[in-house]
């Protein structure tokens, strides 16, 4: 999904915009496929709501210290590398013109890693019944994430996170 459809957004999303382009992050690391994914693209952010930015990494040493380079002058600068449902990940946060940033990057290519997918359902459901975006950001200010705030939308069972993949798979979204 193009960040350029931030700048036709709301006042918020124009702000992010302009402080991912300011950043510069999808130019630094164009390699990676850079790719903004969660809740601002399809706008049902929150003012506790990130900047997600998925990659495709495969050199995580390297990643990490490109990340490191470039932002842990940043503000709550942190970076973390472990294992997330059997692939290995490089995530690193922090503040940069009043937003927060996740830069996230796993060996898997960026449309087939769970936070695009995730958003895709997450669009999909959104385009289908525009209704539903009010209860999700009203679930959403209670402090519900927003995967599970679309299963319990959907009355989907079980972990959120797996069972809005298979709604998503079930309806040929992914």
């Amino acid at each position: 999904m193009s960040i350029e459809r931030l700048q036709l957004g709301t006042d918020i999303q124009q702000q992010a915009y302009s402080a991912i382009q300011k950043l510069n992050v999808m130019n630094d690391f164009k390699e990676y496929d850079p790719t903004l994914c969660g809740t601002f693209p399809i706008d049902i952010y929150t003012a506790s709501s990130d900047l997600d930015i998925i990659m495709e990494v495969h050199d995580h040493h390297l990643f990490y210290h490109k990340l490191t380079s470039l932002y842990k002058h940043m503000e709550s600068f942190s970076i973390k590398q472990k294992e997330i449902n059997g692939s290995y990940v490089t995530k690193a946060n922090f503040q940069f013109q009043n937003f927060a940033f996740e830069l996230f990057g796993q060996a898997i290519p960026v449309k087939k890693q769970r936070a695009y997918e995730h958003m895709l359902v997450e669009q999909y459901v959104l385009t289908t019944d525009p209704a539903v975006k009010e209860q999700i950001l009203s679930l959403k200010a209670k402090g519900i994430k927003t995967e599970p705030a679309f299963a319990k939308i959907l009355g989907l069972n079980g972990d959120p996170y797996i069972s809005l993949l298979e709604y998503g798979q079930q309806k040929g979204i992914i």
